[in-house]
């Protein structure tokens, strides 16, 4: 059966070098650090690379992060993988559960996270399932 989590979480990203990135190129690769509040609560850390195209408003991204905590109690760890697109200033975006990352209390994790961007303050909604 599906469940849903939702808190809010605060992230730190921070840019970081991108060795061989060819000259004119716009790559770039950031560290994450978040804290999660709510149903989740813990921390992750990961890395995201990033390509901005010559058009305004066209961008895409890839990150994996590594989640650790409790979620509604359960305690453990699990990878997210994040998938996002804007192409002409519109956004797409999923964020999965890496199939079998979970450990613990979270061991058979399965699931999508939704990022919400509000008043300049993040917030998830996580729809998952474990066994």
């Amino acid at each position: 059966m599906t469940q849903l989590a939702q808190g809010s979480f605060a992230v730190k990203l921070v840019p970081l070098a991108f060795e061989g990135q060819p000259e004119g190129s716009k790559l770039g690769r950031m560290s994450i650090d978040k804290t999660f509040s709510g149903d989740l609560v813990g921390e992750s850390k990961g890395q995201m690379l990033s390509a901005i195209s010559g058009v305004q408003g066209s961008a895409g991204y890839v990150a994996i992060e590594r989640v650790e905590g409790a979620l509604k109690g359960r305690k453990g760890s699990f990878t997210l993988q994040h998938t996002g697109t804007m192409n002409r200033g519109v956004p797409s975006l999923a964020v999965t559960v890496v199939p079998d990352s979970g450990t613990g209390e979270l061991a058979g994790l399965a699931g999508a996270l939704k990022i919400i961007i509000a008043d300049g303050k993040h917030s998830y909604e996580f729809s998952y399932t474990l066994p």
